[in-house]
Formats: structure tokens, sequence, C-alpha cells
């Protein structure tokens, strides 16, 4: 860790999105090297921000309970800062679907929002975008490379596409320093938990800690590559730490692949409590459903030197270890779950 704390001693930072899942990790992680932080979070409702996340430093921080749209507030918010790390967004798959204006103006417009303030005031400023496996869409190879054909299959997935074009965009074309990722299936505490609609390793966790039955769809012997949160924060601050990695594209996911009934039987006999029983997909679901998943990692491995160090027996266990302590910050215990999962 002495490359990081050399990198981001003293140095200031903005994280949109930083009330959130990753973002508050992130956040955590930064305060611990020194850096001065900055939050732009709107606590957008259904999403994952949730000011206990960032608890532990919350008197280091700054944090603006803004929306990414405001052009007057980014412009503010990126002056003088070294590194910004852009989390926020509109994430919720099943909600584009029904809303897909708001996946625009969100996941789009306030990319171009916080992008053109870089560009008009802070043009030195080291940029990196967190994207979506699910912009892959459906696959043809195992693993999937960066040079993979993109095809996704929802509305939030093409806007994260599009929001990672436009970073790339003004790299090339207005010289802002920018680094693109794609990361997989992200697990692990501080998480939301209030539904079932993102964070499906999460949610399996909420419902065997409530000691509710987990549906495991179809036979459970699909594919994915579940990756902990700690790993991928250390890959959004490798990757920016890294000179090599400016203008490049890298996949942020386990090399390791595990089925999702592997997740179902780790996480119950973990808990020691829930279980987990097979379920026929539904028509809209087997139809939405992408198939196997596993990211190829080798471009970060090569460029930036990060591997994953959490397998998923270790990330389970210190997630089941902290929601069992603070999961009253993130749901009423005495309320029923949901029982579904994407």
């Amino acid at each position: 860790m002495t490359k990081l704390t050399n990198t981001f001693y003293g140095k200031k930072v903005l994280v949109t999105g930083g009330l959130g899942f990753i973002g508050s990790t992130l956040v955590i992680e930064l305060v611990h090297l020194g850096a001065k932080v900055t939050v732009v979070d709107v606590l957008f409702p259904g999403h994952g921000g949730n000011e206990f996340n960032v608890a532990p430093v919350t008197n280091d921080i700054e944090i603006i309970k803004e929306d990414i749209r405001n052009i007057d507030v980014m412009a503010k918010a990126v002056e003088n800062k070294d590194f910004i790390f852009h989390l926020a967004g509109q994430n919720d798959h099943v909600r584009s679907l029904k809303d897909p204006f708001l996946d625009i103006d969100i996941n789009i417009k306030g990319t171009a929002v916080l992008l053109e303030a870089c560009r008009q005031h802070n043009p030195d400023a080291r940029l990196v975008y967190t994207g979506t496996r699910g912009e892959y869409g459906k696959t043809t190879k195992l693993p999937v490379a960066e040079d993979a054909p993109q095809n996704p299959r929802g509305i939030y997935e093409l806007s994260s596409l599009t929001a990672l074009k436009l970073f790339q965009i003004y790299h090339e074309h207005h010289g802002l320093r920018t680094i693109t990722l794609r990361l997989t299936n992200i697990y692990g505490p501080r998480s939301q938990m209030l539904h079932h609609r993102f964070g499906v390793a999460n949610w399996f966790i909420r419902l065997a800690l409530d000691g509710e039955t987990i549906s495991v769809f179809g036979d459970g012997s699909l594919k994915r590559d579940f990756l902990y949160v700690d790993d991928t924060v250390l890959a959004l601050l490798s990757c920016a730490a890294s000179d090599k990695a400016y203008g490049q594209l890298f996949n942020v996911g386990h090399d390791k692949t595990a089925t999702f009934l592997d997740l179902a039987k780790t996480i119950v006999h973990i808990a020691k409590s829930g279980s987990w029983q097979f379920t026929p997909f539904s028509p809209e679901r087997k139809a939405l459903e992408p198939g196997h998943f596993c990211s190829d990692i080798s471009k970060i491995k090569n460029i930036v030197g990060w591997q994953p160090q959490t397998t998923l027996r270790q990330g389970v266990e210190k997630t089941l270890a902290y929601y069992a302590e603070f999961g009253h910050h993130y749901w009423d215990r005495g309320l029923p779950s949901e029982r579904s999962h994407r």
C-alpha cells in the first residue's frame, strides 16, 4: 500500500456517489490513505446512498448533497481536485425499463455535466469511471475481454456504455486524463439491502440472515465472477495511481467463477440460517438472462498489477459479519423480505 499512500496522501479527491455501496468503501480507504475527500451524492431514493456508510470518517470528509446534473454545483465541486472518481448514477435495471428518461438524464447528461466541468474548470484532474459488465450483454466467448462486442440488453446498461464512451471521447478529443472500468458482480458491506433489483449476492445474504429461502433459478449452474468490494476499491485506486492506465479500458472482475448454486450454498452454510430451493425461470426472466459471465482480467493484471485477493468464502464471511452487526442501518430486521432476485 506504500505506492497508494504516496499517490493519495494530501491529495484532493472528489467521489460522486460517495455515500453509496462502492463509493463509500472507496471514500473510507481514501481517508485512510491521507486524502482530502469531497463527496457529491443526492441520496437518490431506492439506491445505495446511506449516510451511515461513511460513519467511520464523517468528520474527515466534505459531503455535498446535490445532483450531478447541477452545472453550477459540479463546476465548483471539481475545482482544484487532483482525482475524481465517478460512481454516481441510476443503476436500477428494472426501473430503467419503466422510465428510460431517468437513466438518460442521470447517467448520460450527468456524466456530460461532470466532464464539461472538468474541461472548463479543471482539465488537469485525473478521472476514473466505473461502468458495468452488462455493457457486453450476452456473450459468445468466455472469459470476456475488453475488446468483446458490446450489446447491452437494457436501458441502464446502454446508458452506462454511453457514459463510458463520453469519458473516452473527452480523453481523445479534449485531453482529459481518464480511465474507464467495467465492474462485474460486486458484493460486500455497505450495499443497499431494501430490495432485490441489484446486488444479487447481497440479496441472498439478506434472505439468509432473515431466515428465508433463497430462490435459485433453473438448475443453479449459471456462472458469475463475484468480486468483493474491498478488492474492487483496490482496483480503482491502483488504476488511478498508474500512469500507464490513463486512456485505457479495464475489466474489474474475479478470475475464479462460482455458480448461483455455489453462492447460495456458501451463504446458507456460513450464516447457519436460511435455506435455498430451485425455482423455474419465468418466461420474462429467461428472456433477459444473459447467460454465463466471467471477466478476462489479464489486461489490468499486466498493466496495473491488480488482481483480486478475496475468495468467495472469505468475502461472504466478512459481509455476513458486517450485516449481522449493522443490518438495522440497512433494513428493519422485523420486516419480511421480498423473495425474488435478479
